[in-house]
């Protein structure tokens, strides 16, 4: 079964996603004008402004959280685990490619929570919205529209909780000695008590864990650069050569760095994925253009900073070529060999802050069960599922099991929602035509009134 799923993968990601997310990324920057790198100050400005909220949206999540919440999914096993296996399979020359994902990338993150927050729809205790909303209220199209939300219950609730709790699991077995199975079951009712809180507890959680485990990492890996600073010149050369070296186009191993590459870097910041839409479009803000933006700076957040912390801590270390290395196993013991004995211990603790703040973060696939079914008892399904039953499952099976899963259910993921925010991508240019219209005003604080699209102010339950 699972050689089936691996030549699914080689064709979905060798022929299809590869060409689909960097042609995506290149059209929408050339489009929008480089919106990525000359809205970067807006980008921080927004994510620092903290307005207060309208009155009777008390329960609404801020902006901040909808970004930790996508952040959180974002800044998981991809960003320690995920490095290691693609620079193993890939060579050091896939970090180049995954940092050309995130520049192009983070446009494609623009367009698609922009367009998440256009579409969002009022919910009991949160707005509630995703690429399943907006291809049906967008695209007129219910088929396809379940379609994604099934892709990505599949995804997040199911096959990224696998990876995460295996990976979590892997990392205290290598440190502490302590049995999968067990480390499983504690991560399973831990993982039960949040998700049962809602979207609320989820974005509180988040935004306490996301930038303690993010700010201390980043720290880390750059006391030791700091160290190696002569190291530092050629670490990048390598990066650089084995991305676009002779000797690697014609050794065969090119094709290979820039498909483990791109599917690491999707798999890490999940520009043009269809997932960091729903987050947010929880955010109560003024204007869907401030939340696609701060969601683009998400993508740089994860791949540029934090994915390259665990590329550089490798590579300094020079063990990355060991073949009995791979995944957190390879991130430890380069870890190790720069800070001595603590470092697997640090490294445990670590994945454990990402990978589980990843899996209380994949509330996308509950807001998607939610799109399918009103019925509560299908959200509670899914909660015991997901939270419960793929965590243990992921603690039990192997490495290899749970990235095949992953690759496939997210290549499958990735091209539903790439289709349909090409066809409504229009709106979002619009939306930051006007957004930006309004700041050359002097307007500090763009607003936006569904009047402003005529043809779909009927399909628009928000912005009265």
């Amino acid at each position: 079964m699972i050689d089936i799923i691996n030549q699914a993968n080689d064709f979905l990601w060798g022929y299809i996603i590869i060409a689909a997310l960097v042609g995506c990324g290149l059209w929408f920057t050339w489009r929008m004008r480089f919106v990525q790198f000359r809205m970067i100050g807006e980008m921080l400005r927004l994510l620092v402004d903290a307005p207060g909220r309208p009155k009777g949206h008390e329960r609404h999540i801020s902006s901040f959280q909808a970004f930790t919440v996508s952040l959180a999914s974002r800044v998981g096993t991809g960003n320690l685990a995920g490095v290691a296996t693609a620079i193993v399979v890939g060579g050091p020359g896939a970090v180049f490619w995954m940092w050309v994902m995130a520049l192009v990338g983070a446009a494609t993150a623009f367009v698609e929570s922009t367009l998440g927050q256009l579409f969002k729809r009022h919910h009991s205790d949160s707005f509630i919205g995703g690429p399943a909303y907006y291809i049906e209220r967008g695209l007129h199209c219910r088929w396809m529209a379940v379609l994604f939300a099934v892709l990505i219950s599949a995804t997040f609730g199911l096959a990224n909780n696998s990876l995460q709790a295996n990976t979590i699991c892997g990392a205290m077995e290598g440190a502490f000695g302590w049995s999968p199975p067990v480390v499983g079951a504690v991560l399973t009712l831990l993982t039960l008590f949040i998700v049962f809180g809602g979207i609320q507890r989820i974005a509180r959680v988040s935004s306490v864990l996301v930038p303690f485990m993010a700010v201390g990492y980043f720290v880390l890996a750059l006391a030791i650069i700091v160290m190696n600073l002569p190291l530092v010149p050629h670490v990048m050369r390598v990066i650089v050569e084995n991305a676009l070296g002779v000797n690697q186009a014609v050794g065969g191993t090119l094709g290979a760095a820039i498909m483990n590459g791109v599917k690491r870097g999707l798999f890490s910041n999940e520009a043009g994925e269809g997932s960091a839409p729903n987050a947010a479009a929880t955010a109560d803000v003024s204007h869907p253009v401030k939340q696609g933006l701060i969601q683009s700076l998400g993508v740089f957040t994860d791949t540029l900073l934090v994915c390259s912390c665990t590329a550089f801590i490798i590579l300094i270390s020079g063990i990355y070529d060991n073949p009995e290395l791979n995944g957190i196993v390879l991130t430890q013991r380069a870890l190790e060999s720069e800070v001595g004995a603590w470092g697997p211990v640090f490294i445990a603790m670590a994945i454990f802050l990402f990978a589980y703040s990843s899996i209380i973060g994949n509330y996308y696939g509950e807001a998607n069960v939610r799109f399918m079914t009103s019925n509560p008892k299908a959200v509670t399904l899914f909660r015991v599922l997901s939270g419960g039953a793929m965590v243990m499952f992921g603690a039990l099976v192997s490495l290899d099991t749970v990235w095949s899963i992953i690759d496939l259910s997210m290549g499958l993921l990735t091209a539903c929602n790439l289709i349909a925010i090409i066809l409504l991508g229009k709106y979002a240019f619009r939306l930051l035509d006007d957004y930006r219209r309004q700041k050359r005003q002097g307007i500090s604080s763009p607003t936006f009134h569904r009047s402003q699209i005529p043809e779909l102010e009927s399909e628009l339950d928000c912005w009265e």
